[in-house]
């Protein structure tokens, strides 16, 4: 079987460059807590608390009253104004990216107006992502907010409250902006076990569901690093409604169709991919008994394959490109909905890991369908001609994947500038990618 995996070239980069603000004792203390208090929180059984009042209340209660002065003395402090408003433009996008309502552009901030802990997660990230893009070394208002949300925290998870679940997620994000390629799924374990206490889904509806979403792409990144070893934490017949059967996704995803539900379904196949190259790897290469075998591997293999041409097929016209020009060195698709960028470079990201290790026995029609080199020169084409940033930050992996193949010195150096680009404008740390890929092209493009 062809592999990925087969050198240290596709391994994360072991030259990670150290951030101050992971270093600091304060925020590894407090990260350390957050963890214990999450897995606390997933193995109690307690009923859960409703994060919202129910309609027909005569007016806000005398703790609501107080959560809402507590926010307000919150925003008059230093820079938090600030923070708020960069969150909500700057953001809150790339969280909303397969998300039309705006969940987290919207409903979060109104959400945070009578929850302190909510509030000062929103302010802690976009303080982070400013201090990453400024390039601040010493001074974090950061980890200040990050540790209040964390104290203001402890009771909401002591009550099994459900505003846990997005704010943890976005403590969670905040913390893998700067995160070592090796401590990804470290990160992400907290949210996978509340997720599977509260009974959360791809499907749950409301905000919820778009906090799931934005939990799997990331969830998604962590096993697209392992680089063939690894699935998705949350495994994947949780990501659907409950006893629901796994063979007829396809169905489930069709039932609610629209433009944000089909572009989560790339999410969904692109992590079935992964799923089903780790289990061939753990057969063949760990001697694991998870039944992997030459036959089964060529039927999930040809079942995804299909699935994944249904879903280029099937696409609403908001995910289709409106523009695609054969160019050189690399397409220009353009779209116009957010959720068609990311979800059609998924596309091709799980296409080109399909291809990189079909059955021998396997013989699709030629076209460029088939071919590795073209889904990963449309990986990069779907970067450079569409610029939002919640879609740069989540190309980083499809990206490296895509990068080992390029063969031309000319394709390096366009790939390594997207590359520092977007870690300028994003201030997620991307820049270690470049290490890898210079290491899978034998030279260093800087």
């Amino acid at each position: 079987m062809a592999s990925f995996m087969a050198d240290n070239s596709s391994s994360p980069s072991n030259s990670w460059p150290l951030d101050q603000f992971v270093q600091d004792p304060g925020y590894l203390a407090y990260q350390e807590e957050l963890r214990c208090l999450i897995f606390n929180t997933a193995q109690t059984a307690a009923p859960s608390r409703e994060a919202s009042p129910t309609p027909g209340n005569y007016g806000p209660t005398d703790e609501e009253l107080a959560a809402q002065a507590q926010t307000k003395a919150a925003l008059a402090s230093g820079r938090r104004l600030e923070y708020l408003k960069n969150y909500v433009a700057q953001v809150a996008p790339w969280l909303d990216m397969f998300d039309s309502s705006g969940a987290f552009t919207v409903q979060v901030p109104v959400l945070a107006r009578s929850c302190p802990a909510l509030l000062y997660a929103v302010l802690a990230l976009s303080a982070r992502q400013m201090e990453r893009k400024e390039a601040r070394q010493h001074s974090f208002d950061s980890l200040e907010l990050y540790q209040e949300a964390i104290r203001l925290l402890n009771p909401l998870l002591q009550a099994r409250d459900l505003n846990i679940i997005p704010i943890c997620v976005i403590l969670c994000c905040l913390e893998m902006m700067s995160a070592s390629p090796q401590d990804w799924r470290r990160h992400l374990e907290g949210c996978a076990a509340l997720f599977d206490s509260f009974d959360v889904n791809g499907f749950s509806g409301g905000l919820l569901q778009a906090v799931f979403w934005c939990y799997a792409r990331m969830d998604l990144c962590g096993a697209l690093i392992s680089d063939g070893t690894q699935g998705t934490l949350v495994p994947l017949d949780k990501w659907l409604p409950p006893a629901s059967d796994p063979n007829s996704a396809a169905d489930i995803f069709q039932d609610h169709r629209s433009p944000d539900m089909h572009a989560n379904y790339s999410v969904y196949l692109c992590s079935k991919v992964c799923e089903l190259v780790a289990d061939r790897t753990h057969y063949v290469e760990l001697g694991d008994s998870n039944g992997c075998d030459s036959a089964t591997f060529e039927r999930r293999w040809l079942r995804l394959w299909h699935d994944l041409q249904s879903w280029l097929e099937d696409r609403p016209a908001e995910v289709v490109p409106v523009q695609f020009i054969e160019s050189r060195p690399f397409p220009q698709i353009l779209f116009v909905h957010w959720a068609g960028i990311s979800s059609n470079q998924l596309y091709h990201t799980a296409c080109t890991l399909l291809l990189g290790s079909k059955p021998r026995e396997v013989k699709l029609d030629v076209g460029p369908t088939g071919s590795s080199i073209w889904h990963a020169k449309c990986i990069c084409g779907i970067s450079l001609t569409n610029p939002h940033q919640g879609c740069l930050n989540n190309a980083i992996q499809p990206l490296w994947i895509a990068g080992r193949l390029l063969s031309h010195k000319s394709e390096h150096l366009l790939l390594s500038k997207l590359i520092l680009s977007i870690e300028a404008m994003t201030g997620w740390a991307t820049n270690w990618r470049i290490a890898d890929l210079e290491h899978a092209w034998g030279y260093k493009v800087r």
